[in-house]
């Protein structure tokens, strides 16, 4: 039965979905209650799967049941340190989700909770997939129900909002299925197996050339989904015209599946053109940083601005990612958790007033501690945390990330600090404006504050900010072990030669990796390449990056042990310097 949890909370949401046709039309308060209770019971399976983790690099909980075996595709589904915590920031985001649509929705409501449980499965499934065909169907998924959320529920330019969210997502989804094919066939010719096996897949050997148009492919449909600069026009209008619970979902979930698919596919899949993608993506990342910052500064809706906040937000995710040390990389993850937090909650704060005010221009409001006053106080914790204040969450993400490409390269963590300060501005700003000051337009004087439904949605949320902030430790412990094996994957190169009608081959062991005191002739031996199956002796072990501890397709590559420090070196072109074996501590 352990091996089904996983399923479980996959599925149950769309049995729930499906149960919900069965209630009559006019039953709203139940179908609401119903919804609610079909999310939390999720969320509480999810926290066994937390709770049953084992803090180790081996994907866990793995269910593995052919589906279309003449054609290479299985049901692979498991989770490791990083998909966990997705996993539980959509099953806790949800019930909230829920819980705040209560009086928002009054239309169509049966529908509305369908596509939310339809969602929430779509999400869970693409976050634990291991066969990448099982990936793309998740994916794609996941474009129904938020066409209809956005499109029916959404606000007036919600038809334009819609198809330019589908367009632009669809376009990357293709490419990405092209890509699919090409990889499953390329692997099918080296070994004459057809698979779409994930752990399989990470082992084709593929010429320079084609590595990185798959990994274009991929990294475009990623990028759309992030969204960064240049891609994110789409998203500041999805957002303003979604519903409230549309935009909680858009920001907190779905913008994190294009971080997560670098992390779990387009780098590791395509190791050699990811480092020479590197300073592409961080310039990318750190002109999203800045860009998205001075546009949402000038933002006069409240919804637009937090929207822009968004694209600066996931730059920094990006530039932790490419800067490919532990520190940056276990950064980014928790700035994912952290962003679907506080960006989830800011939107839920602006639909609370958009419900009592139905407007979100700054300059209708002023003055709202006076009348709001608890309002305003989950209000400014919640931008204390977007902006990065110790000691909530936000800030041991961007520190993790800033330290980390600090370390890579100085320039990078110079300029996307820009963004942190730009950050604090723009939201401050905007806090000044919307509460402090008298209370100028009379419509302001009779609004009611947190009601105790709404209090009970942000109490969960304010706890996790000041939890996450206060005592980050359960979190990266056990997203380390991941973190460093797709740092090997990604930074450890591998020489390939024909020796007597065989092939050898060689890890190059980084300088950077040398402890402190090595000489310099002791530093040249070290990265010199070293035979990684026999000549390594004792020291070898296995190659990193197979799911669950499974042989890669293309054959495993043998690596020194942790005295060569390579599992947590940083990112070519930049070298770390760090400590040997976890690449520095934090």
């Amino acid at each position: 039965m352990e091996l089904d949890l996983i399923s479980l909370v996959i599925f149950l949401p769309l049995v729930g979905a499906f149960a919900l046709v069965l209630f009559p039309g006019s039953a709203h308060g139940a179908m609401r209650t119903f919804s609610l209770v079909v999310t939390t019971v999720v969320f509480f399976l999810s926290l066994k799967l937390f709770f049953g983790f084992e803090t180790n690099a081996e994907m866990q909980f793995v269910r593995n049941v052919p589906w279309l075996p003449s054609l290479g595709i299985s049901y692979k589904v498991g989770i490791d340190g990083v998909s966990l915590f997705l996993v539980l920031l959509v099953t806790f985001l949800m019930p909230v989700a829920v819980l705040s649509t209560f009086e928002a929705v009054t239309e169509r409501v049966k529908e509305f909770h369908f596509c939310m449980l339809l969602l929430e499965t779509a999400m869970i499934g693409a976050f634990v997939s291991l066969d990448l065909f099982l990936f793309y169907i998740f994916w794609e998924l996941m474009l129904i129900p938020m066409y209809f959320l956005i499109g029916i529920w959404g606000g007036e330019r919600r038809i334009y909002a819609t198809i330019k969210f589908f367009i632009f997502t669809m376009v990357g989804s293709l490419l990405m299925l092209v890509a699919i094919l090409v990889l499953v066939f390329a692997y099918k010719g080296q070994t004459g197996e057809l698979t779409f096996e994930l752990s399989r897949l990470y082992g084709v050997e593929l010429a320079a050339s084609t590595q990185w148009l798959l990994f274009l492919a991929f990294a475009l449909s990623f990028a759309i989904k992030v969204p960064m600069f240049p891609f994110h026009t789409w998203l500041p209008d999805a957002h303003v015209e979604a519903p409230t619970a549309g935009s909680v979902i858009l920001a907190g979930v779905l913008l994190k599946m294009g971080t997560y698919g670098f992390f779990r596919f387009a780098m590791p899949l395509f190791p050699e053109a990811a480092l020479k993608a590197i300073p592409l993506i961080i310039s990318l990342a750190i002109i999203g940083i800045i860009y998205g910052a001075l546009v949402a500064m000038v933002q006069q809706d409240v919804k637009k601005l937090v929207a822009y906040s968004s694209v600066s937000h996931l730059g920094f995710v990006m530039l932790g990612l490419f800067a490919l040390n532990t520190q940056a990389v276990e950064g980014a993850v928790y700035q994912m958790l952290n962003h679907g937090l506080s960006t989830g909650a800011l939107f839920l704060l602006v639909g609370v007033i958009y419900e009592r005010r139905h407007t979100r221009m700054i300059d209708s409001f002023g003055g709202l501690t006076k009348v709001m006053p608890v309002y305003a106080v989950v209000f400014m914790i919640v931008t204390l945390s977007s902006i990065g204040l110790p000691p909530l969450n936000g800030f041991v993400g961007e520190f993790l990330i800033l330290l980390g490409a600090f370390k890579a390269n100085a320039l990078w963590a110079v300029l996307a600090s820009t963004g942190v300060v730009l950050g604090a501005i723009y939201m401050l700003w905007m806090y000044q404006r919307v509460f402090f000051g008298p209370v100028r337009h009379a419509e302001n004087e009779g609004l009611k504050d947190l009601n105790l439904r709404e209090v009970v949605v942000f109490l969960p949320i304010l706890v996790m900010i000041i939890a996450m902030g206060v005592y980050p430790k359960p979190f990266l412990s056990r997203m380390e072990p991941a973190v460093e094996r797709f740092i090997k994957q990604v930074t450890e190169k591998r020489m390939t030669r024909e020796t007597g009608g065989r092939m050898e081959r060689f890890v190059i062991i980084d300088d950077a990796s040398v402890d402190g005191g090595a000489s310099t002739d002791e530093a040249d031996a070290a990265e010199r390449a070293v035979p990684a199956s026999g000549a390594a002796g004792e020291n070898a072990a296995p190659a990193s990056g197979s799911a669950a501890g499974e042989t890669q397709g293309g054959g495993e590559a043998p690596r020194g042990d942790n005295r060569t420090g390579s599992s947590g070196g940083a990112a070519t072109p930049a070298r770390s310097g760090g400590t040997s074996g976890k690449g520095g501590g934090r």
